[in-house]
């Protein structure tokens, strides 16, 4: 029956866009994160990003990041400029405590800006958090 049916909240996992200097290009370049702010590690993460505004979509990315441990994080995918003139999501799929969880994760479109940054706890750079 659908009232024996759980689904598991997901807490303490975020996603967020990281502003950072980029030694190559001598710019700066915005990346996306996962972040596991859990004391527990996430086992088999699957990242699958997109945006769209109307019309205007791109491409469906794919991201393996398999294990992550607890309190850490890893790079997702370098976000260009202009994509964030649209509404991106960050759809997150992870086993943890013999469960699976999915979270989807929204930046709507044209909220990531230097004046939005915040310190981004854990990984101590500038940033925004999904929603």
């Amino acid at each position: 029956m659908k009232k024996d049916i759980e689904i598991p909240v997901v807490k303490d996992v975020h996603v967020a866009i990281i502003r950072e200097w980029n030694e190559e290009f001598l710019d700066k370049d915005w990346n996306a994160y996962i972040i596991n702010d859990r004391n527990t590690p996430i086992e088999l993460t699957m990242v699958v990003s997109k945006g769209y505004d109307g019309e205007r979509k791109t491409s469906i990315m794919r991201h393996a990041i398999g294990d992550l441990e607890s309190n850490s994080f890893k790079k997702i995918e370098v976000v260009q400029e202009d994509l964030l003139a649209l509404d991106n999501d960050f759809f997150v799929t992870f086993y943890a405590d013999n469960k699976l969880y999915e979270k989807k994760f929204v930046f709507s479109k044209n909220t990531v800006t230097e004046n939005n940054l915040i310190t981004i706890p854990l990984i101590e750079k500038d940033g925004i958090f999904a929603s």
